[in-house]
C-alpha cells in the first residue's frame, strides 16, 4: 500500500509559477512510475505528466509541454511538478498517482495507476 500526499497548490496570477510536491510512503518508491493528473470544475480528470521510476523518461500532455516539468527525488520519496507560465485554464485540482508495476513505464491513462493522492487545488487568476 502506498499513500500519496500532495502539497504546493494555491492561488497565483496568470504568468506565474507554482511547484507541486507529492510525498509517497513506502520503501520502494523508485519502483513506481508517477503521474500528475488534473480535474477542472465540471470536467473529467485528465493526464498532465508522467515520469518513470528512474526519472529518466518523462511525457507530457500537449497543453502543458514546454511550461510544466515533472521530476522526482527517489531519496526523498517525492515527485514534483514545476508549473511555469500558468494560464487560467490550468485551474484545477491536481492529483498525484503511482503505478506499482513497470518501473520504466510512462503511463498516461488513469486505469494504469494503482494509488492516488487526495488532490491539491491550483487556481490561476487572469
Amino acid at each position: 500500500q502506498v499513500q500519496l500526499v500532495e502539497s504546493g497548490g494555491g492561488l497565483v496570477q496568470a504568468g506565474g509559477s507554482l511547484r507541486l510536491s507529492c510525498a509517497a510512503s513506502g520503501r520502494t518508491f523508485s519502483m513506481y512510475a508517477m503521474g500528475w493528473f488534473r480535474q477542472a470544475p465540471g470536467k473529467e480528470r485528465i493526464f498532465v505528466a508522467t515520469i518513470d521510476g528512474s526519472g529518466g523518461r518523462t511525457y507530457y500532455a500537449d497543453s502543458v509541454k514546454g511550461r510544466f516539468t515533472i521530476s522526482r527525488d527517489n531519496g526523498k520519496n517525492t515527485v514534483y511538478l514545476q508549473m511555469n507560465s500558468l494560464k487560467a485554464e490550468d485551474t484545477a485540482v491536481y492529483y498525484c498517482a503511482a503505478r506499482g508495476q513497470g518501473v520504466y513505464t510512462i503511463p498516461t491513462l488513469e486505469r494504469e495507476y494503482d494509488y492516488w493522492g487526495q488532490g491539491t487545488q491550483v487556481t490561476v487568476s487572469s
